[in-house]
């Protein structure tokens, strides 16, 4: 079976379109097992809402997509999921829950890039 790249189950698709809305988003993990209903995993807006969120395929039904969205109980209830097909129904969640998208206010921006070069330097 192959995937379209531009699906909303993608985490490059995903994490692209959240980029695009002015997001900082991390790519945390995606090696889950093979008969794990998790896909991925990914940070939004780190050091502030700082909410996970973890995709699910296959979780109650064949071919379903489910987000759910972690943040300790801060901005989303406990074990909060949405299932949906649309990137813009995600970004409007987000928006609404008070999930920052102003990107240039986050200290957290360059933040992988100096840990980076940091590892880098320290190599040498």
């Amino acid at each position: 079976m192959i995937l379209s790249k531009n699906k909303i189950r993608t985490p490059g698709y995903f994490i692209k379109r959240l980029k695009d809305n002015g997001f900082i988003v991390w790519r945390m993990f995606n090696n889950y097992g093979k008969h794990d209903s998790r896909r991925w995993t990914i940070l939004v807006d780190p050091g502030h809402a700082s909410v996970f969120i973890t995709c699910y395929t296959n979780r109650e039904f064949l071919n379903d997509i489910m987000f759910e969205f972690s943040d300790g109980g801060q901005l989303f209830q406990k074990n909060f999921s949405l299932k949906t097909e649309s990137i813009e129904t995600v970004i409007d969640y987000l928006i609404k829950r008070g999930v920052q998208n102003n990107y240039k206010n986050n200290q957290y921006l360059n933040f992988k890039k100096t840990l980076n070069n940091y590892s880098e330097e320290k190599e040498q």
